[in-house]
């Protein structure tokens, strides 16, 4: 089942207003065409339910934080990981993808960064630190270790607004919805070496269900 996010609704008005315009002039024709707008425009913030939907995944995986294609998988990249040593996931997100972002793992949120900056084309390389973008860390203590997770909401050449939902001191469950960027963008993901990734470039991955990583048991 698929509802539509509420940030919908300013997008869809603005999108109406030509076939309100065309209608008002009496031409019923071109009010016909242009009244599908609108109607595209509500498919973007589409937001299917997910399974499993209730924080029940294996406690030892790391799943997709939004729907779209693997365009980087592997040690982190110069200029896109933060410092230290970690494993990346990047995904990129086209105008035809949900564009709901969800938890990639569980735990409490540690960090929520907003940085304002470009609308480069998320695919390229320079996109993750130049443009406006939303950096999150979580934290979870799993059979005495503390695992931490950071990832990314990057928006891209169309996308011009990162909304995030969450704050410092939530509690994340593994899939949970957590905001949605607009109009084409991309997510990373960056878990410690230990973390064996389990998709590689070029792969389709769907929020909060394709597994992408899993921590050693």
């Amino acid at each position: 089942m698929s509802s539509i996010d509420r940030e919908s609704g300013p997008a869809c008005a603005v999108a109406a207003v030509p076939a309100i315009v065309a209608l008002l002039a009496g031409r019923r024709g071109p009010a016909a065409v242009l009244a599908g707008l609108p109607i595209g425009v509500a498919a973007f913030f589409r937001d299917p339910d997910r399974a499993p939907d209730d924080g029940t995944v294996d406690p030892d995986l790391v799943v997709s934080p939004a729907d779209g294609r693997v365009m980087y998988a592997g040690p982190g990249q110069a200029g896109v990981a933060p410092a230290g040593q970690w494993q990346q996931v990047s995904v990129f997100l086209s105008l035809l993808d949900v564009h709901i972002n969800r938890a990639p793992y569980a735990g409490r949120v540690t960090e929520v960064t907003y940085r304002p900056g470009r609308w480069l084309a998320a695919y390229r390389h320079e996109s993750a630190h130049l443009n406006e973008r939303t950096d999150i860390t979580t934290r979870l203590e799993v059979r005495g270790d503390t695992r931490e997770v950071r990832f990314r909401q990057v928006v891209g050449l169309l996308a011009r607004r990162v909304v995030t939902r969450i704050r410092v001191g939530d509690d994340l469950t593994t899939g949970q919805r957590i905001g949605l960027m607009k109009f084409g963008s991309r997510m990373d993901v960056f878990v410690p070496m230990t973390v064996g990734l389990l998709i590689a470039r070029g792969d389709r991955v769907v929020a909060g269900e394709t597994p992408i990583g899993r921590w050693p048991a």
